[in-house]
């Protein structure tokens, strides 16, 4: 029997909050573009995760959710949608028949973020994951062109596969709002104070700039 959207949305805060205390603050540099799935999700605002919570602690928990809402358009499309389940079948082995896919099979913390970091200035990569997997994107065949008649009716299934999304984000929404302490308690024990130790590493480094070991700075004469 398929589980309810209650029960799988209970699930996904419950995996979620298994693998939290696990999380660490990164230390690498931040990303400049913000993150498309989560930058301003309605889902996260549901939850209770405001700005002030690291990106990593959101995007494992909206990544979570997705997946739920896919499944539900993807069983609505399979019943109701014809047109747009030939084509997401023909782009499904299409991608199959690619030899590289590292986009595939990554855990929720990890799906849907760039497979690369950010480039620096004047220190080109030699290769970039993206670039390979576009590599190989080339080599496949590309899908049959459609007719004008039939992209209209594509444009039409699509639309309702959309609406269909917007009304299961708007129910997994309400759910949500009962998980919110729950969701906050968990980021108040392991997260909060992960962040407040980080800034006052911050503070205490921009208030002794210098090794502990050097003398201060002598104070300048009269007749400086």
């Amino acid at each position: 029997m398929e589980r309810s959207l209650e029960t799988q949305v209970s699930g996904a805060v419950d995996a979620w909050l298994r693998w939290l205390p696990r999380w660490e603050p990164s230390t690498h540099r931040g990303r400049v573009a913000p993150c498309r799935r989560c930058f301003g999700s309605p889902v996260l605002s549901a939850a209770g995760l405001g700005s002030d919570v690291p990106h990593a602690v959101q995007h494992g928990l909206s990544t979570r959710i997705k997946a739920i809402v896919d499944q539900a358009v993807a069983l609505y499309t399979s019943l109701n949608l014809p047109m747009l389940q030939a084509e997401l079948d023909q782009q499904a082995a299409r991608n199959r028949a690619r030899s590289y896919r590292p986009a595939e099979g990554l855990e929720p913390e990890y799906e849907g973020l760039p497979m690369d970091p950010d480039p620096v200035a004047g220190a080109p990569f030699l290769f970039t994951i993206s670039g390979l997997a576009q590599e190989v994107d080339a080599e496949v065949p590309a899908l049959p062109a459609l007719t004008d008649a039939a992209k209209a009716a594509l444009r039409q299934e699509v639309g309702l596969a959309d609406d269909y999304a917007n009304l299961i984000g708007r129910e997994v929404c309400a759910i949500l709002l009962h998980h919110r302490l729950r969701i906050q308690a968990a980021v108040t024990r392991y997260v909060e104070p992960q962040v407040d130790a980080l800034l006052a590493e911050l503070s205490q480094s921009l208030d002794a700039p210098f090794d502990p070991g050097m003398p201060p700075f002598p104070t300048p004469g009269p007749d400086a």
